[in-house]
């Protein structure tokens, strides 16, 4: 039987064995990445590109990709040209289309829109491509953009504000508080977690009109208090993973798609029993295998890992590792699933950790400073 690198992956989440077990990996790629940062008086210019070696987990920089302000969310169309970026301002908070360059990697601004909301923070396509979802955080609201033929964005077909009962956090959960979206697996529910009514909420979807409605039921909610920040579907569509940052934990849901709403929630801690002080959960996501869950804690800067029972989603925790940084706000695991790339924002440094086997540990094995207030990484197609 021919041993493959997803072959292996999948099996160190599942039984202690070896590498060398199996014989030599695949032979690794070299991938372009484009680094989202903070603007202004970090001294960054919008969006900075990375040669990454999956062999080695080095991380080389390359210069700027486009200058573009305070792009602190980057999402890669799945036809590999065109990559938008949320630009936070505020009240004047646009979202920007680029064409990316196959030889250079430079980025040229297509348009830009504005968000139709403050402070954008999250985005995401629907299944068909053909649109743009975007959360905005400070506002509340959601949107929905199409692309054009030419990667453009068109003007929003649908703008909506969530509701619902706000949390008992009178600092943070004041108002609603879009901070991730995300269509269903069948493109028929678009679902958004909003940090300030401790709530994922459920919109149906029109891909045809690219529009949004209420769903009922709306809201699946979390512990008072919780404030759901990202989350993750599984790959086969059956769980929904919620990692809270003012509660710092994670929950799994069980998805219904014939309903599009969440059920049977289950809590785990994304700390060490005995951590004491601040802490903010920030990013969440899936290893390749499919069997792996990370998220980011910021304050005790680490990432918790978690193996998923295929049955129940039920999570095990694998271990708790730091970042070598402070504040990661967000992550990445590399495309073969070797390597978890941290963006420590208040350390200006993206550190790479090899996933090791047998259990899924993390080992540091290169550190790049002095990128200002990184916070968002994509991967483009391999060369």
């Amino acid at each position: 039987m021919k041993i493959t690198r997803r072959l292996l992956l999948a099996l160190f989440l599942l039984t202690p064995l070896t590498l060398s077990s199996f014989g030599d990996p695949a032979p690794a790629r070299t991938y372009t990445v484009l680094v989202g940062t903070y603007t202004g008086k970090t001294g960054s210019k919008g969006i900075y590109t990375f040669e990454f070696d999956a062999e080695t987990g080095k991380l080389t920089p390359k210069g700027i990709a486009a200058e573009t302000p305070n792009p602190s969310w980057l999402a890669l169309h799945p036809n590999g040209k065109w990559v938008y970026a949320a630009n936070e301002a505020g009240k004047q908070s646009t979202v920007s289309a680029f064409s990316i360059d196959a030889q250079t990697a430079k980025l040229t601004l297509l348009n830009k829109l504005p968000a139709e909301g403050e402070d954008p923070c999250h985005l995401s396509f629907d299944k068909t491509g053909k649109y743009l979802l975007v959360a905005n955080y400070t506002s509340g609201t959601v949107a929905v953009f199409p692309i054009l033929p030419d990667g453009k964005l068109g003007a929003p077909t649908s703008v909506v504000k969530d509701a619902g009962t706000l949390g008992p956090d009178k600092e943070r959960q004041e108002g609603p508080h879009a901070h991730w979206i995300q269509a269903s697996p069948d493109n028929r529910f678009v679902l958004v977690a909003d940090l300030g009514l401790d709530a994922i909420l459920s919109y149906r979807f029109n891909s045809a009109k690219g529009t949004l409605t209420p769903n009922k039921p709306l809201l699946a909610k979390l512990v008072p208090g919780a404030g759901p920040r990202h989350a993750v579907f599984s790959f086969d569509g059956k769980f929904v993973f919620v990692a809270s940052e003012l509660n710092s934990t994670v929950t799994t849901f069980t998805y219904d798609p014939r309903k599009g709403s969440l059920k049977d929630p289950q809590v785990v801690s994304t700390l060490p029993k005995d951590f004491q002080g601040r802490n903010d959960v920030a990013e969440i996501g899936l290893h390749p295998s499919g069997r792996g869950l990370y998220a980011s804690n910021r304050g005790h800067d680490s990432i918790a890992i978690y193996r998923i029972d295929d049955l129940k989603g039920t999570l095990t925790s694998v271990g708790i590792f730091p970042t070598g940084g402070k504040e990661p706000r967000h992550f990445t695991v590399d495309p073969t699933g070797w390597f978890v790339l941290a963006e420590n924002q208040h350390s200006n440094s993206i550190v790479v950790f090899k996933v090791d086997a047998p259990q899924g540990d993390l080992i540091q094995v290169s550190k790049t400073d002095n990128i200002p207030s990184p916070v968002c990484l994509i991967f483009l197609p391999a060369l």
